[in-house]
């Protein structure tokens, strides 16, 4: 069995985004040589998410009004959290979104739907993160 491992980096000038970070993803894939596996995207810091869903504006402006509701970043004294810090609600919007994915691998693509997309959620950005890509099979 072959097993692969990259990191792939990020530096969020904003506070949130959504990235879509397929294309970096089917780069690894194809530099694995993997044909049949698994494919594990995880983010690496606990104020980030990785997540599956459609590439659609509306969508990320949906989810980014969604989650404020949720966990507004302010007023930031609101949270036990945020003694010297502000990014509770990072943490907290983290958890929601979730913090990896995993894709299977049929014949060296991501077997994906049509219109899933794996994104990297960013919610208390400026400075660097990582996010893992784990490829294991034949």
């Amino acid at each position: 069995m072959k097993s692969w491992r990259k990191e792939l980096w990020f530096n969020v000038p904003t506070r949130r985004a959504f990235i879509n970070i397929t294309p970096q993803v089917d780069a690894e894939l194809a530099e694995s040589g993997v044909r049949e596996g698994l494919c594990l995207v995880n983010a690496m810091h606990i104020t980030a998410s990785v997540f599956i869903n459609d590439d659609e504006s509306g969508l990320h402006h949906d989810y980014e009004q969604w989650l404020e509701r949720l966990a507004p970043h302010e007023p930031v004294r609101q949270y036990r959290h945020n003694v010297g810090e502000d990014n509770a609600d990072a943490h907290m919007k983290r958890q929601i979104m979730g913090r990896e994915v995993v894709v299977a691998v049929t014949e060296g693509r991501l077997d994906l739907g049509p219109w899933e997309q794996v994104f990297y959620g960013e919610f208390d950005g400026g400075r660097r993160k990582r996010v893992l890509v784990k490829i294991i099979g034949e």
